[in-house]
């Protein structure tokens, strides 16, 4: 009896530790289709791509299928369908894309309500139909035509009699030195709805999620600034899908952003009478590790600075130039904070009536003012309520645009365009430098 319990216990030991998929959760986003399996349990993967038809093969180890997992009808983005089955011991899972793409793949540890996950985003080979910034990419900087003092005027027709003025030798010829005009540009604002797709922030006690109320905010935020002359906006994410936090701050980047307002609702893990609106800009401590971190870096990527490239300067050089840089871009956020806490609080109390300090990425931005704001607590039953409702989220879209225009309404940002008169076809000047000036 003991050896037949001792046979059936070995051979039940394979399933017991095997690691169930449990489910498969997929996320569509302007650039990436991002692929969500949940384990119960870790365990290690390796996959490789096929072509014609355009397939990627998952093999998870001593895992097995959850009995009544269904993919009926499963696919998004560049996701057409998702196929299981067992293979050598483990589970094979295999997806049926669109078009070739190029996969990246990670896992997560449990962290609050999720358990084991592995996580492949997937980038089309042949760019997305949708990019992120298809929308929100600048438009090529458009050269100021001379003024009509500028513009050479007309000559006369010829008369017989006239005889030809002599030509300058080129070399002696004097020219005029570069003339610096500033032109107003539109102010770009990057607002930028925290979480998304497979992170959902907080949740209230009636089940409010932040990424979904943080959205809201944003797009309201978002038709104000628009709305606004001169203004223009730039979301990070436009739907509920996934963002990294370096992510973020590079679509502001490539937007040449002049600020960059990250929404966000508090919580607390316990229930507490703690309520109310509260900003924050980075602290000097994550500036100093930002700042060692971009250092370490310059090799590898030439992160742009006041419009100076930091790659081909010296580690001093360039050093020097970040901290003047940082210094002056937390001068600015701390004073857009500020500006921001006192709309806020026409729409709501305020949690902390100072401005707050933290190490958050999306507010290291070397070079453009960040802040970021807690609307309201989640975990507070009323600011819940609150968050809930259009008209509390239209308010509160207005009080930042109000903080928003009371900074800009000393610091607005102008397009530097320097000419001089070099000769061409068209004898004109012609613009020899472009440089931002905030």
């Amino acid at each position: 009896m003991r050896a037949a319990l001792l046979l059936l216990s070995l051979l039940l030991a394979p399933l017991a530790q095997a690691v169930e998929l449990r489910d498969v959760r997929l996320w569509d986003g302007p650039e990436s289709t991002r692929v969500v399996f949940d384990l119960l349990g870790g365990t290690e993967h390796k996959f490789f791509t096929l072509d014609n038809p355009s397939r990627i093969v998952i093999d998870i180890a001593d895992a097995r299928r959850a009995p009544g997992l269904s993919f009926d009808g499963l696919g998004k983005g560049v996701v057409k369908s998702v196929r299981t089955g067992p293979r050598d011991g483990g589970l094979r899972v295999v997806l049926d894309l669109a078009d070739e793409v190029n996969p990246k793949s990670f896992g997560l540890e449990p962290n609050g309500s999720y358990g084991h996950r592995l996580i492949f985003d997937l980038y089309p080979k042949h760019g997305s139909s949708e990019l992120a910034l298809k929308d929100e990419a600048p438009a090529t900087v458009a050269m100021i035509p001379p003024t009509a003092k500028e513009k050479p005027a007309a000559e006369p027709a010829a008369k017989p009699e006239a005889k030809p003025e002599p030509r300058q030798d080129p070399k002696t010829e004097v020219r005029k030195p570069p003339q610096a005009r500033f032109n107003e540009k539109p102010i770009v604002i990057a607002i930028d709805a925290g979480h998304g797709g497979e992170d959902p922030g907080a949740r209230g006690v009636s089940g409010l999620r932040e990424k979904d109320v943080t959205l809201r905010i944003a797009k309201k935020l978002a038709a104000l600034v628009d709305a606004t002359p001169g203004y223009k906006a730039v979301l990070t994410r436009k739907g509920d899908y996934f963002i990294a936090l370096r992510g973020r701050t590079a679509i502001a980047r490539k937007a040449q952003a002049d600020m960059f307002i990250s929404i966000h609702a508090n919580s607390l893990p316990t229930p507490r009478d703690v309520r109310g609106a509260s900003v924050y800009v980075v602290s000097e401590r994550g500036a100093t590790s930002e700042h060692a971190k971009m250092l370490a870096n310059l090799e590898n990527a030439a992160d742009l600075v006041g419009g100076v490239d930091l790659h081909s300067q010296h580690d001093d050089v360039a050093s020097v130039l970040l901290d003047i840089s940082q210094t002056a871009v937390r001068e600015a956020s701390f004073d857009l904070g500020s500006r921001l806490l006192e709309s806020l609080g026409s729409v709501n109390r305020l949690q902390k009536a100072d401005v707050q300090q933290a190490g958050f990425a999306v507010l290291k931005s070397p070079d453009m003012p960040s802040a970021l704001v807690e609307t309201a607590f989640l975990s507070h039953p009323e600011d819940e309520r609150l968050l809930a409702q259009n008209d509390f989220q239209d308010a509160l879209a207005s009080s930042i645009l109000s903080g928003i225009k009371g900074y800009f309404g000393l610091y607005r940002p102008q397009q530097q365009l320097v000419y001089a008169d070099i000769p061409t076809a068209s004898a004109g000047p012609m613009p020899v430098n472009l440089k931002r000036r905030r």
